[in-house]
């Protein structure tokens, strides 16, 4: 034990570095767009298509102190009823499509959906097969998708404020 309280002493904290500062100006474009297109706050269903949990993690980052998305106005319901937005990861596995589908058909319009991670956007290292359909766009409209193998919170945020800029969102 004391081996190893020595060898802490002597590497010090080990941690990644902040994020840089451009996501406050993105955060601060993001929160205008939501309140001009939406009028209130933007509410996501996320929905796990059948990924493997990595897109997952860097949206759980999303709800951290450097981005605060719940003061950018962006908050994650339960239900797709109260959900202006969905966030799909994964590719579309058999089992999941109609589930998706469901939910797609249950988010009231005006909707947006955006695709997170390559596997939504393209069908990413598991393609189509016995048991995926593949990308997102192949069982219901997507507005925008963020690429990336997991992508980055800023790479999500990015994507969220491309899906709010479409010609579709307020107009579905």
């Amino acid at each position: 034990m004391w081996r190893l309280l020595r060898q802490i002493r002597r590497v010090g904290l080990v941690s990644e570095a902040a994020p840089a500062a451009e996501a406050a100006p993105l955060l601060n474009a993001l929160q205008e767009k939501i309140r001009r297109v939406f009028g209130h706050a933007l509410a996501i269903r996320h929905v796990d298509a059948g990924s493997c949990n990595g897109c997952e993690l860097e949206i759980h980052a999303l709800g951290n102190p450097y981005y605060n998305l719940e003061g950018a106005g962006i908050r994650f319901v339960a239900s797709p009823r109260h959900a202006d937005a969905l966030l799909v990861t994964g590719p579309v596995s058999r089992h999941m499509a109609e589930a998706l589908r469901r939910t797609y058909d249950a988010t009231p319009d005006p909707k947006i959906v955006i695709a997170v991670g390559d596997c939504a956007a393209c069908g990413g290292v598991f393609g189509t097969g016995y048991a995926t359909i593949g990308r997102v766009a192949d069982v219901i409209p997507v507005d925008a998708t963020v690429s990336g193998c997991p992508p980055t919170p800023l790479a999500l945020l990015q994507g969220i404020l491309q899906a709010v800029n479409t010609p579709r969102a307020g107009t579905s």
